[in-house]
């Protein structure tokens, strides 16, 4: 070890403790040579199992910078223009903003600056393929003025690797492996977590619940995968890092050409706002600072530093250089949401560039008790503007039934023995009522609560709820969904048949068999949409309702509901 790392191992052991992170792994570079390659801790805490330098762990967002690079290996194949616009490639590609439909490019996409916020729970857990989720794109409001504000965005790298699929013939996935990992002897990584569990040497996810440090399920995000789903050792992540480090060669191969890799680590956008939260507001961290291409380029006690984390559910990473002064650091952890990636990244530069190291550990737990103490206070007011003596203003069974975005999909509710549930892109949620019609939406795995309000239509039946699941942006509104069986056959096609519309001809064709027809003899005909039980309203002219009578099973007539005037019409 080299003597500026004398107590660096202890510093490590120390952190760990203190943020309970359970293993870690870490790697420095120091003039083209690995000078510290160290397993600390546990990658399965029930079975005693330690880490060491190959053992897989996820990496997170650290992965969009392997994106960025695929897109750089195409410009360089001649097969991608980075300032190209995407329609010309993705003839199909359509933002809310029409304006950036038509300029967004390959560079836009992995820069953050396409004017939409995060809207995360959009894919996160979804069971949806990339094209739908990139057809799905255009329902989404942005917040911003395309290309003039950094908003850090993983649906804008997911398009960029399905447009690494469109413009190669391989899928992302084909392509990294065959183009980056293969050709760096990045044997122990994979790029989904099904290539992981049950895997050998491979870190467990932990996170810390209620004071506790427990086991956390893996997580997939295969149709996100481009935007973090990368699976890696440390041993693999070096071999990434000095390709950086080394103007895009592995040992004699130029892998990809140094003005290549460079366009990656050139400033794009300024970061504007606090993205790192409270470390930029310590004179070590330069900020603000700027993002390339999948890489946030700041300054460290005055040092240009290049650097790229990861969080996903049980791991953080960082992956950082100093190009100056050939210095480089890869951190990986086993838990979530920890500080201890930066901390340990920043110990060792302290130590290699012989400056007096910096408390950071101090710090950071400071901020997280200062942290606990808001979520606790922002919980006790949450219960103290609670209208009490409130209740929902239906039973709660009128609240069940699927609900749809066109952009985030479906979400259903049900009713359980004690109270409302929901279901989400595979994820359960509890939905506990709050006061009035507004209810409670919390996921505990991610700390997420939510409220959410449900509003009813002139019929007073429950109609859509809203939910601020992009805080950003107006909430996002859910429209209820009719049941399912009012478009299927065996219950529409009762329905067919002649009325006596007083004295007139109306007659219910089914088409398809999935959509019903009425057409009053002379009149235009029109087209019926399922609304709930067995009533149907004329498309596109929703305040006309036709109501089929039932009497023993059978259809004995409809009423016709048009502007308040109810006519009856009997089945002949």
């Amino acid at each position: 070890m080299l003597p500026e790392l004398s107590g660096f191992n202890e510093y490590i052991h120390k952190s760990m403790q203190a943020l309970k992170v359970q293993g870690a792994a870490i790697g420095i570079v120091k003039d083209n040579q690995v000078v510290h390659l160290q397993g600390y801790g546990l990658r399965d805490v029930k079975q005693q199992l330690p880490v060491d330098a190959d053992t897989v762990f996820a990496i997170g967002s650290a992965s969009k910078a392997f994106t960025a690079l695929c897109l750089g290996l195409l410009v360089d194949q001649g097969k991608l223009e980075w300032d190209k616009p995407v329609r010309e490639y993705l003839p199909t590609f359509k933002l809310h903003d029409p304006f950036a439909t038509e300029r967004m490019t390959p560079r836009d996409l992995v820069c953050h600056r396409s004017g939409l916020p995060r809207h995360d729970l959009m894919w996160y857990g979804t069971p949806k393929t990339r094209q739908e989720l990139v057809d799905r794109l255009q329902y989404l409001e942005p917040n911003k003025d395309f290309r003039t504000y950094l908003q850090y965005q993983n649906l804008m790298f997911m398009t960029a690797g399905y447009l690494v699929e469109l413009v190669s013939g391989k899928t992302w996935e084909e392509f990294t492996r065959q183009e980056i990992l293969e050709r760096l002897g990045m044997n122990r990584s994979s790029l989904s977590v099904e290539g992981i569990i049950g895997a050998e040497n491979v870190s467990l996810p932990y996170h810390e619940k209620k004071n506790k440090v427990e086991e956390m399920p893996y997580r997939n995000i295969d149709t996100v995968g481009p935007a973090g789903s990368i699976n890696s050792s440390l041993n693999d992540m070096l071999r990434w890092l000095m390709l950086h480090m080394n103007d895009g060669k592995a040992g004699e191969t130029q892998l990809i050409s140094k003005a290549g890799i460079d366009e990656t680590h050139t400033p794009q956008m300024v970061v504007t706002g606090a993205f790192f939260g409270s470390i930029e507001k310590y004179p070590e961290y330069g900020a603000p600072g700027s993002y390339g291409m999948g890489w946030f380029i700041n300054t460290y006690q005055g040092r240009k530093m290049i650097h790229h984390g990861g969080n996903i559910d049980g791991f953080s990473s960082l992956v950082s250089f100093m190009p100056q002064e050939k210095l480089g650091v890869v951190v990986l952890t086993n838990m979530n949401g920890t500080s201890l990636p930066f901390l340990s990244t920043f110990n060792a530069y302290d130590r290699l560039l012989g400056l007096k190291p910096v408390p950071w550990l101090e710090r950071v737990k400071k901020e997280e008790k200062e942290a606990k103490a808001a979520l606790k206070a922002g919980k006790a007011k949450s219960e103290v503007k609670k209208v009490r003596g409130t209740r929902p203003s239906h039973p709660l069974q009128a609240y069940t039934g699927q609900y749809e975005h066109p952009g985030y999909g479906v979400i259903t509710i049900r009713k359980e023995e004690a109270g409302l549930a929901a279901e989400y892109n595979g994820l359960e949620f509890d939905l506990k009522h709050y006061h009035y019609d507004i209810f409670e939406l919390k996921y505990e795995q991610l700390e997420l609560s939510l409220k959410v309000s449900f509003a009813t239509d002139v019929q007073g039946a429950i109609a859509s709820f809203s939910a601020p699941l992009e805080p950003s942006v107006k909430d996002i509104v859910f429209t209820r969904i009719p049941e399912q069986q009012m478009s299927e056959k065996g219950f529409l096609e009762r329905f067919a048949g002649d009325y006596d519309l007083m004295g007139r001809d109306l007659t219910v064709s089914l088409r398809k068999d999935t959509t019903l027809f009425a057409v009053i003899s002379g009149q235009p005909e029109l087209e019926l949409a399922p609304y709930q039980g067995t009533t149907f309203k004329v498309k596109n002219i929703p305040a006309i309702s036709l109501e089929f009578k039932l009497e023993d099973g059978k259809v004995a007539a409809v009423e016709i509901d048009q502007m308040g005037a109810v006519f009856t019409a009997k089945k002949k």
